[in-house]
């Protein structure tokens, strides 16, 4: 049962509207003005808000600033609730990032209409974390309302690359977005004396290239594919257009970019702090959660000592010598060159 949050402070429309909810088979959770309203959605977390705009202590412009500045709600879809009707007043609202605008009087049945179209977009949304190509798909469908994938089909190329075949490179301008079909792919950087280090693992189903698009960059790293890979090609003028005119598609890759970030600063502080063994086991642990989506006991890590190397950040020779250390211990096995965790949670304690 979907837990929808009411903030509005006039006790008369709050218990009405809360009524109407429960009886559409929604959990109501109410709030009589917008400071009491931002605490229970952090600790209640609901599906969805209605939040009036007028109100004291903290008015529905200041719930809605607020929600944005915590990362946990700011996907909450946020319908305003009010009276006023001058076109600045709604501008604002959306401006800000609200999903919707329902002014005062309206009829129940145009509020229920609304909760159900903002929670249905919503889970349209969340279901792009999930891989293939039907990822883009809903994700163009959900934030347009149209079959999009279909028409970029007509205009897109696909393009096929060999194993350690270079997709792009540092310093170039990029002119397209790329989308993994089939295959794996790493993002790396090299010194001046030839060592590299890898910085982003992709697998299918994953957007790739997008940073310097959303900057206006070049690349920054290097784009290698891991094993014969099929990339989907959409041209920059049609991401471009695509995430100017639809805040759900660019908050998304806002939301890739800021994780990306985040990751990368762990694996600094990684490099910079931990030991050997840490450096490894972490590495074991990133590539079994990135490419072991179906979580299989017996799921092999097929990946050259060089590129492990890589990912840890460690030389390949002292890799070796601690992947021996781990088959010794009866963390993993080794089977034609391929790596099996048999104690992933042992492995995993070591990194931290």
């Amino acid at each position: 049962m979907e837990k929808i949050l009411l903030i509005e402070d006039n006790k008369d429309i709050r218990n009405n509207l809360a009524e109407i909810l429960e009886l559409a088979n929604y959990s109501v959770l109410t709030a009589s003005n917008g400071k009491e309203g931002v605490t229970i959605a952090l600790e209640q977390q609901p599906d969805l808000i209605v939040c009036d705009i007028m109100m004291p202590v903290l008015d529905g412009y200041g719930v809605l600033h607020m929600l944005h500045k915590n990362e946990s709600l700011r996907p909450i879809p946020f319908i305003f609730l009010t009276a006023k009707t001058e076109r600045t007043d709604v501008r604002r609202g959306m401006e800000m990032g609200a999903d919707d605008y329902i002014t005062k009087p309206f009829e129940g049945a145009e509020l229920l209409s609304a909760i159900e179209s903002r929670l249905r977009r919503s889970a349209e949304i969340r279901q792009t974390e999930s891989s293939g190509i039907n990822g883009l798909h809903t994700l163009l469908s959900a934030a347009t309302g149209k079959d999009l994938l279909s028409s970029l089909k007509e205009d897109r190329n696909t393009n096929h690359y060999k194993k350690k075949q270079q997709i792009y490179a540092a310093g170039n301008h990029p002119d397209c977005l790329f989308y993994i079909l089939h295959g794996k792919v790493k993002a790396y950087h090299r010194n001046d004396d030839g060592k590299e280090l890898i910085t982003g693992l992709y697998n299918e189903g994953d957007f790739l290239g997008y940073t310097p698009l959303l900057e206006g960059a070049v690349y920054q790293e290097n784009a290698e594919a891991l094993e014969d890979t099929e990339l989907a090609i959409i041209p920059y003028q049609d991401f471009e257009q695509l995430v100017s005119s639809n805040p759900e598609v660019l908050g998304r890759f806002v939301q890739l970019l800021a994780k990306n970030i985040a990751e990368k600063e762990q694996q600094l502080i990684a490099l910079a702090y931990n030991s050997l063994r840490k450096k490894v086991a972490a590495a074991l642990i990133t590539l079994d959660a990135k490419y072991n989506t179906t979580q299989d006991s017996h799921f092999e890590i097929d990946i050259s000592r060089e590129n492990l190397a890589a990912v840890a950040g460690v030389a390949k020779e002292s890799l070796i010598r601690t992947l021996g250390d781990f088959r010794d211990e009866k963390l993993i096995t080794l089977k034609d060159g391929a790596i099996i965790l048999i104690q992933k949670n042992k492995i995993a304690e070591l990194r931290n």
